[in-house]
């Protein structure tokens, strides 16, 4: 046998015996399983060589020389391995861990032609066997996931600190003022009622970051009552009415459809009005702001759908921002949402409200034209088989 089939072979079987230590060699000891082992036509060095090939981690192995001598497809997939050398990163990691027998990690985050990040992919190198120190093995993650939560930790972080700030802050200044004023009952009354506003303001998005976390936390509903969709637009534009009135916006409705839908209706009549509220507040004074409901068959699903649409002639939306605007605290017009006293939550609770019905959102939008917000719930069915 050759030399480097010999050094392949026991670097198989030591990385084998690494990954399932505690758990394949007592089941290969057994007497019994040695016996399921062979029938099966099955050597070790295949079954290792499986357990591998399968792993959903990237798993490389190199010696001191540089040589790739085992490595499986998703080691390719994640940049650890390219063609048949490894990743400089990897080879100074590898390097570091020949050198002091310590145990390395190494950021392997693979980056696009422009130069930003694609996929963030974590390593981590460490001697092969404490007994032969030739060969490293390398292990390489998608980290992705975790390192966009974390980004998005971060954002929410810093936006609910500056968030609260601005009213509390406002608070504050008027009320030195209202104390400077003291003898002006007209900018007593002034001062006082911005105040109401600021304090209001910060109430409703202490509110709104409450019931967010809990949306955010909670799984898909488990007791679902059958709800009136008629029912829960009724409520909405009664929650929207007056914010229509001073902005002068006109909602208009169209007829009673009697569907039905399984949920919560009190978080359905809250997803519909913060959009319907979204809606009037980046709609022009005087425009018509529509609520329509329909049955859909949502084809990759293969179920039907209540859609409860709510269209604006507003500002729009452009393409870049359209997949923005249900994160917390993403406005299109700062100034303007501010103005209206939106806290910038309202449509990331109507996502996932929808989310937590089994549903979602779909968005149009034209800069100039307006949008349409579509909240889809799959639509209850009645005994007959026919949605109500």
């Amino acid at each position: 046998m050759t030399t480097p089939t010999v050094v392949l072979i026991a670097a198989v079987a030591a990385i084998g015996g690494y990954l399932v230590a505690g758990v394949l060699i007592p089941y290969l000891n057994s007497r019994h399983d040695r016996r399921q082992s062979r029938d099966s036509g099955l050597t070790m060095s295949q079954v290792l060589d499986l357990i591998v090939l399968a792993a959903h981690s990237g798993i490389a192995v190199v010696d001191q020389f540089h040589d790739v001598v085992l490595f499986n497809p998703r080691a390719q997939e994640l940049g650890l391995v390219r063609g048949r050398s490894l990743d400089d990163r990897a080879w100074k990691a590898a390097t570091r861990v020949l050198e002091t027998g310590e145990n390395v990690e190494v950021d392997l985050t693979v980056l696009d032609a422009r130069g930003r990040a694609g996929i963030a992919v974590k390593g981590t190198a460490q001697l092969l066997s404490r007994e032969d120190r030739r060969f490293v093995v390398l292990f390489a993650d998608d980290d992705s996931e975790q390192v966009r939560m974390e980004a998005t930790r971060r954002d929410f972080v810093a936006n609910v600190s500056h968030e609260l700030k601005t009213p509390v802050g406002a608070i504050s200044l008027l009320a030195e003022a209202l104390l400077q004023s003291r003898d002006d009952p007209a900018s007593v009354q002034r001062f006082g009622e911005r105040m109401l506003d600021e304090s209001t303001r910060l109430g409703n998005m202490v509110s709104e970051l409450i019931a967010l976390s809990r949306l955010q936390g909670a799984e898909k509903l488990p007791d679902l009552d059958v709800v009136d969709v008629d029912s829960v637009v009724k409520q909405a534009l009664a929650r929207s009415e007056m914010k229509a009135e001073v902005a002068g916006i006109t909602v208009t409705v169209d007829r009673p459809s009697g569907l039905e839908v399984l949920g919560d209706q009190t978080l359905l009549v809250t997803a519909l009005s913060n959009l319907v509220e979204n809606a009037i507040a980046y709609s022009p004074k005087g425009s018509p702001v529509s609520v329509t409901r329909s049955l859909r068959h949502d084809e990759n699903s293969l179920t039907s759908m209540v859609a409860l649409s709510v269209t604006d002639r507003g500002i729009g939306i452009a393409k870049e921002d359209q997949e923005r605007v249900f994160e917390r605290f993403f406005r299109v017009d700062k100034a303007r949402s501010r103005a209206t006293g939106g806290t910038g939550l309202g449509l990331a609770i109507a996502k996932h409200v929808a989310a937590n019905h089994n549903g979602r959102i779909e968005l149009w939008s034209k800069p100039g034209t307006g949008s349409t917000f579509t909240l889809l719930v799959p639509a209850h069915i009645e005994d007959d088989g026919e949605p109500s």
